[in-house]
């Protein structure tokens, strides 16, 4: 494929190019320069007035919770979504698995219709959940990557007398890891050091949940005497999630510890639990990703996560933060975060993009572009979305 006359963000840096052309063979970006010559081998496109961004990285979503979209709205974060005693568990363990797949599959056409290009879902249920979500990957084009989940939980005696994990859950843990791409912890409250211990042999990817909550954070200090994100490191995590409440110390621990953390600023919003403070978190040196968490809590819209988060930061901190990094948080830095070629447009990278209309009526004039992503972009303004050099969604 040959883009022609495209004005693009470039680079880890999303350096604005008002017009180069593009080739992309074997699903990567081949070449990127101000004039690439035409061969009749070529699948031609003429992109004047579109500007290619790279496609979303959703670093932490919930799809399988699709089917309880707004359900008990006022409730407390335990009473809705806690694994063992949340609402949400009881939701997905009576919903029939052909109703529960067509939700999920929803979701994954929203985000792609949305310009989110990779996701990484949190998939309960075990090992018929990560095969659920597989079967329906196999359908859709969209990159996902499945953290999967033991359904297994330890409560607070097991937790004070550290108990380890069972051999049967061993051997399901193996067997799981066979079929995703990692593990998704739900968080340090619901395990024993002895159990986040073990975790941190497993080969692949691992992820979990930390200080989402005072009450989490509480929690740990009263039964384990050790703060939860402390707690949570032992699993040593390639990254962790929300990091709302964390400490000073937590923040140092885990920018030295981790490859980052990934906040969900919309979903801590609607569960009444507070805002991120990503100011704290890149003084420290936390590279810092971007989830939409749960669809029963939100839609997996990156545009209003960016947007949300921009405005309602520099409205508690009074201080302006440059709308480039918030759009590093939904690109760059996702690909970063996980180690993989995505997030980037640049040479040998995955030709995942989003194709926008520079000429939309929400976005002319762009006088700054990063500002208009963010903060005046939507899904009515893309025009196509690629994923490995393949329209997906839209046409240009």
């Amino acid at each position: 494929m040959l883009i022609k006359n495209v004005s693009v963000l470039l680079g880890k840096e999303l350096d604005f190019v008002p017009k180069t052309d593009i080739k992309i063979q074997d699903s990567r970006f081949k070449q990127i320069k101000s004039s690439i010559g035409t061969n009749t081998k070529d699948e031609f496109f003429d992109c004047e007035g579109l500007l290619l961004i790279p496609g979303f990285v959703n670093c932490h979503t919930h799809i399988g919770d699709s089917i309880g979209k707004d359900v008990v709205l006022n409730s407390s974060v335990d009473k809705r979504i806690h694994p063992v005693s949340g609402v949400k568990p009881l939701i997905l363990k009576n919903t029939e698995k052909n109703h529960l797949a067509s939700f999920m599959k929803y979701s994954c056409q929203s985000m792609i219709n949305k310009g989110i290009t990779t996701f990484v879902d949190f998939r309960e249920g075990g090992f018929e959940g990560v095969l659920l979500l597989k079967q329906i990957l196999s359908k859709l084009q969209i990159r996902g990557i499945i953290l999967g989940r033991l359904e297994f939980y330890q409560g607070t005696s097991e937790i004070k007398k550290n108990k380890p994990m069972p051999k049967t859950k061993m051997n399901e843990l193996v067997e799981l890891l066979k079929k995703c791409d990692g593990i998704g912890v739900s968080g340090a409250n619901e395990n024993s050091l002895s159990v986040l211990n073990y975790y941190s042999s497993t080969p692949k990817l691992r992820a979990i949940h930390s200080s989402e909550t005072k009450q989490s954070v509480s929690k740990s200090k009263k039964i384990t005497g050790i703060s939860e994100t402390t707690r949570a490191l032992t699993m040593k995590p390639h990254f962790l999630v929300h990091m709302t409440h964390a400490s000073l110390n937590d923040l140092r621990s885990a920018s030295k510890k981790t490859s980052g953390i990934v906040i969900c600023p919309r979903a801590n919003a609607a569960l009444a639990e507070g805002i991120p403070d990503i100011e704290l978190m890149k003084k420290v040196g936390c590279t810092i990703g971007l989830g939409t968490d749960n669809v029963m809590i939100n839609s997996p819209d990156m545009f209003r996560e960016m947007d949300y988060l921009w405005k309602v930061t520099m409205g508690i901190h009074k201080k302006r933060i440059e709308p480039k990094e918030i759009l590093k948080m939904a690109t760059v830095n996702g690909g970063k975060i996980l180690n993989k070629d995505i997030g980037v447009i640049e040479i040998g990278k995955l030709a995942d993009g989003i194709f926008i209309n520079k000429h939309a009526l929400d976005l002319e004039p762009m006088h700054n572009i990063h500002a208009s992503i963010v903060h005046r972009a939507s899904e009515s303004n893309i025009r196509a979305v690629m994923i490995g050099g393949k329209i997906v969604h839209g046409k240009i």
